[in-house]
């Protein structure tokens, strides 16, 4: 067989985003694509031989900057949120260099917090939510000590889309002198194009790091995150000696890093502008509210009012009808507390795909014979 060929055949058992309703990631931009094909074999773990595409990096750096109020933040683009989660925590123990630290993570934080602890011998500590699903600012501050090193802060919650109160949280950094980490992986590229933003990024004094993840809502090309400092002394505290490549030091966790995630994500930002991005947001919240109505008409409701591109139906048949879906193709999440069925309305969503998923889960709930 023809190995082209034989590609195809696997690639065939992908379920294409048009039946995805339950991921954070989306198909990249046509621009994001070509972006892509012009960098492929650039690498930038070796920034001194492809120095055009570091240069890049050092702009959309300063681009994501500008996005999140600060211009002048410095950082490097990741395999993704969970990598820029390890790193954030890591710089705060290598600054703080106290023994037996630990950091104070909401309980709706991403598991990749859990890696954080494993990996870093650092204390994971997770704080209670509040009835909105927020993180209880009252139950963080319970759990600082003198072993803190830094805190978190979610501004798009995997599961909800929620939001926590980052300024409350940024007020009790400065005053138990803590570093503070907002991992918006999600709602980075979306809450500075919303009509409304929140505060969350660096307009707060308090915030240390951001995690921002241009291949969700910024249509880049996988893997395309990112990791942002308010200043250089974190990334320093990244830093080791690399005395065989083209630099004397690299504070990036992992070694070869592809460059086409920076050149996608600065292609699609650099495309659409502002208001560019404004547009999409503003088209995937009106169908956010579309999807929200269609399934109220079911009898389903939300968990909470959506704060982003992202809703929960309650329901205590969530696995059985995911599964259902699933058999058909269709990709949504459950979650378990409380029991409900996920879904995240990304760029490739249209109103056609919209109606189609609610006729099918019509039609599932009869086979199986549930309510909401």
């Amino acid at each position: 067989m023809d190995v082209l060929k034989e590609l195809e055949e696997f690639r065939k058992k992908d379920i294409p985003y048009t039946r995805v309703l339950g991921s954070m990631c989306t198909t990249p931009h046509p621009i994001a694509i070509r972006a892509h094909e012009m960098f492929i074999e650039t690498n930038l773990g070796d920034p001194g031989i492809f120095r055009g595409t570091f240069e890049l990096e050092r702009k959309l750096v300063r681009l994501l900057g500008e996005i999140l109020h600060n211009p002048n933040a410095c950082g490097y683009v990741t395999s993704g949120g969970t990598e820029g989660n390890i790193q954030a925590i890591r710089a705060f123990r290598n600054l703080k260099g106290i023994d037996r630290p630990n950091v104070i993570v909401p309980k709706s934080a991403h598991f990749s917090f859990d890696k954080v602890g494993d990996l870093l011998g650092v204390e994971v500590r997770k704080a209670e939510l509040d009835e909105e699903f927020k993180v209880d600012v009252s139950s963080v501050e319970s759990m600082i000590d003198d072993r803190t090193v830094g805190i978190v802060g979610i501004a798009g919650t995997t599961e909800l889309g929620q939001v926590d109160p980052i300024k409350e949280l940024s007020k009790m950094a400065i005053d138990n002198d803590v570093f503070l980490h907002v991992d918006a992986a999600f709602g980075g590229l979306v809450i500075p194009f919303m009509d409304e933003p929140m505060d969350f990024d660096f307009k707060l004094r308090g915030v240390s790091s951001i995690t921002v993840d241009p291949h969700k809502m910024g249509m880049a090309t996988i893997p395309a995150g990112g990791l942002l400092f308010r200043e250089e002394k974190f990334l320093k505290a990244l830093e080791v000696r690399t005395p065989y490549i083209t630099t004397k030091y690299q504070w990036t966790l992992t070694g070869t890093r592809p460059g086409t995630g920076v050149a996608s994500a600065y292609a699609v930002l650099r495309h659409l502008g502002f208001e560019g991005m404004r547009k999409v947001v503003r088209r995937c919240l009106k169908l956010t509210e579309v999807v929200k109505e269609e399934m109220e008409s079911l009898g389903f409701e939300t968990v909470i009012e959506p704060v982003m591109n992202v809703v929960c139906f309650k329901t205590e048949h969530a696995y059985e009808i995911r599964e259902e879906l699933m058999r058909r193709r269709w990709v949504v999440s459950a979650i378990e507390n409380p029991k409900a069925i996920r879904l995240v309305i990304m760029p490739h969503v249209t109103e056609d795909i919209v109606r189609e998923f609610v006729s099918e889960v019509r039609d599932v709930m009869s086979k199986l014979s549930v309510e909401p």
